[in-house]
C-alpha cells in the first residue's frame, strides 16, 4: 500500500503519519484544528500536540475528512473513542467497500459499552477492520525510537499486508487475529494506569504498584476471555506491554490523572488543565457495563469508577479493596 490517510492529528495520529511518510508512503493527515493546517504545511510541526518533532514534508494536512478517505488505500482511525461513532457515521456514504479501517485509538464507548470494532461494524459495515495497539508513546515513535506493538485483523492476508505497509526497522507491528483481546488490553489498561497513578500519588510504594499491575492484568484478561478474546494476547504487547508502560510513566496522560487524584486534587480541576484526552476517565464506567453483561468481576475498575463518577473518596476505595476477602490467585 502506498497511500495512507490518518484521521486525527493529535500526538499519536501525527506520529503515525510521520512513521508512514518516513517509510515512503503518500500520507494525508486529517486535521480538526484549522490553525494546525498552516503550521504543518509551512513549519512542518504540530505545534499543539507534538511541538518538538520535525515532521516529514510529505505529510499533507487537510480539513476535508471525506477526501482523505477517498485518497487512501488504508485509513488509520486515530479519533478518540467517544467521537468515533459520529465520525464513522458521517463517512458511511463515501467509504469504499473493502477499504481497511485501522483502529488506532483505545477505549470503549461510554454511552453504549461498545468496543470500537463494534462501532465500525455498525457504522461502516463495508470497511475491513483492523486494530493497532500496544506500548507506545507518540513522541518516541515519531522520533524513530524502537517501538513494538500488535496489529490485529481477522483477515490474515490483509493483516499481514498492513504489517508490511506500516512496519519499519524501528516500528515493528506483530500480527494477531485476536481483534477483541487487543482492544480490551488497550482500553482497560488506561483505567489501570489511573489506578497506578493513584498508588504513586498516595506514596503507597513499589510493592503496591506491582500488585496493582498484576491484579489489574488479571481483571483485563478475565474480561477479554469472556468477550471472546484469548488469554495469551493479554500476555503480549497489547496487554502486559501496554499496561507496564502506562502504569509506570508520567508520560502517560492516564497515569498523571491518577497521580494528581492520589495527591488529593479533584478530577474536574485535573481535567480542566489538559488539552489531550485521558481516555481511562471515560472507559471505567463503560468497562463495568460490559463486565456486568459478561458476569465478570472487576473490583479495581469498579473502584476507579466510583472515584471518577460517584465522587467516592480515594481513601475509601483503597480501604474497600484492602478489605476484600483472601482468595486463590488463579
Amino acid at each position: 500500500m502506498k497511500k495512507i490517510s490518518v484521521l486525527g492529528a493529535g500526538a499519536w495520529g501525527t506520529a503515525l503519519a510521520q512513521i508512514a511518510a518516513n517509510n515512503g508512503k503518500e500520507v494525508t493527515l486529517w486535521v480538526r484544528e484549522p490553525e494546525l493546517i498552516e503550521d504543518i504545511q509551512t513549519k512542518h510541526t504540530n505545534t499543539l500536540f507534538l511541538p518538538d518533532v520535525a515532521l516529514n514534508e510529505h505529510i499533507f494536512p487537510t480539513e476535508d475528512q471525506k477526501q482523505a478517505v477517498l485518497n487512501a488505500e488504508a485509513v488509520l482511525m486515530v479519533i478518540p473513542a467517544q467521537y468515533l461513532r459520529t465520525a464513522c457515521h458521517s463517512l458511511r456514504s463515501v467509504w469504499p467497500a473493502g477499504l481497511p479501517a485501522v483502529i488506532c485509538a483505545k477505549g470503549i464507548e461510554e454511552t453504549t459499552g461498545a468496543l470500537l470494532s463494534e462501532i465500525l461494524a455498525e457504522e461502516l459495515p463495508q470497511a475491513e477492520i483492523a486494530v493497532l495497539s500496544g506500548p507506545t508513546f507518540a513522541r518516541e515513535a515519531a522520533l524513530n525510537k524502537p517501538t513494538a506493538l500488535t496489529l490485529a485483523c481477522k483477515n490474515e492476508a490483509l493483516g499481514k499486508e498492513l504489517v508490511e505497509t506500516l512496519g519499519t526497522s524501528a516500528f515493528r507491528p506483530y500480527y494477531s487475529a485476536d481483534v477483541i483481546g487487543v482492544q480490551i488490553g488497550g482500553a482497560v489498561k488506561n483505567v489501570m494506569a489511573i489506578a497506578a497513578g493513584i498508588v504513586a500519588g498516595k506514596q503507597l510504594g513499589d510493592n503496591a504498584r506491582a500488585a496493582l499491575i498484576t491484579r489489574g492484568l488479571a481483571e483485563i484478561s478475565r474480561l477479554a476471555v469472556a468477550l471472546g478474546g484469548q488469554t495469551y494476547t493479554l500476555m503480549g504487547l497489547s496487554g502486559l506491554g501496554d499496561l507496564v508502560l502506562t502504569a509506570n510513566s508520567t508520560q502517560s496522560r492516564n497515569f498523571t490523572v491518577g497521580l494528581e487524584l492520589g495527591k488529593g486534587r479533584k478530577l474536574t480541576d485535573i481535567l480542566a488543565e489538559k488539552r489531550t484526552v485521558a481516555e481511562g476517565v471515560f472507559t471505567a464506567a463503560a468497562v463495568l457495563k460490559r463486565a456486568a453483561q459478561a458476569g465478570v468481576e472487576m473490583p479495581i475498575c469498579e473502584g476507579l469508577s466510583k472515584i471518577m463518577n460517584e465522587n467516592v473518596p480515594v481513601d475509601a476505595v483503597i480501604q474497600s479493596l484492602f478489605a476484600r476477602p483472601f482468595k486463590n490467585e488463579a
